[in-house]
């Protein structure tokens, strides 16, 4: 049996939310240096994952990405400081949360039906 999956999402009421949608986008813009590549590669239109962007860039104290317009160069992204700082917060709190919530996990899973019942 494979083991759980902890999908954590935090929610700061009245003021915006973190979870694993955007932490992804986070991490593929790190990796591709670009929104709507790392759009794509989470099946997400360029505009969604603009919206996200945006949306993160006004909830923390400072934007969590520049970009760059396409042009001669072509255009990018890159994480800031702090959108670094969010993506391992972000990543910090899963792996603690799973470590805490890990023996709930095992008793629930003990509970579950056998595959093929």
């Amino acid at each position: 049996m494979q083991p759980p999956v902890f999908r954590l999402r935090i929610v700061f009421p009245g003021r915006g939310m973190v979870g694993p949608g955007k932490a992804e986008l986070l991490q593929r813009i790190g990796e591709t240096g670009s929104i709507a590549a790392a759009g794509r590669a989470m099946g997400m239109s360029y505009k969604r994952a603009w919206q996200l962007v945006e949306t993160m860039n006004t909830t923390f104290s400072a934007p969590v990405v520049t970009s760059v317009r396409g042009g001669a160069r072509g255009g990018g992204a890159t994480l800031t400081a702090t959108g670094v700082q969010v993506l391992a917060a972000y990543v910090a709190a899963v792996e603690a949360a799973s470590a805490a919530a890990g023996p709930g996990a095992d008793r629930l899973a003990a509970l579950l039906r056998e595959e093929g019942d």
